[in-house]
């Protein structure tokens, strides 16, 4: 639950501050090989949107072992994870990894791939301990409908 409220804080700061910096997010993915043009805005855009829905949901519902957000995270974290190994790979000069948008910039560095790979274990952690989850019974189910059980 804890790693569920801290990548949630994370993701969403990530989004909001690439929401509020949303026209220099083209220039800033251009960074990593990719033209700045409408790709590099519908990027963007699923970009902040993925990390906002699985923010707000580890947020919300931090105890929830529903697979959606916990997969959305995992897709955003592989997208940001392949940008930055290609562009570091090839050598490309990125003052500005992008991901909180044009705050608290950082520079692309074994650092930022760093960070990077842990983001990508987390979301193996999360997948693994949600799909290991038992899903609710028949019986729960009725029982949580009626309020039987429920505090």
């Amino acid at each position: 639950m804890v790693l569920r409220i801290v990548l949630g804080t994370v993701y969403t700061a990530m989004a909001l501050g690439q929401l509020a910096s949303f026209e220099h997010m083209p220039r800033i993915l251009a960074a990593y090989g990719l033209p700045a043009d409408g790709a590099a805005t519908v990027l963007a855009a699923a970009l902040i949107a993925g990390e906002l829905v699985c923010g707000i949901w580890f947020l919300g519902r931090p105890r929830s072992k529903a697979l959606a957000p916990v997969w959305v995270y995992a897709g955003v974290s592989l997208v940001w994870s392949l940008l930055a190994v290609q562009a570091y790979a090839r050598g490309l000069g990125v003052d500005n990894c992008g991901c909180f948008g044009i705050y608290l910039t950082q520079r692309l560095s074994w650092f930022v791939l760093f960070q990077d790979a842990l983001t990508l274990l987390y979301a193996a952690v999360l997948i693994h301990s949600a799909r290991r989850a038992p899903a609710p019974s028949h019986t729960d189910r009725e029982e949580a409908s009626r309020g039987v059980g429920v505090p």
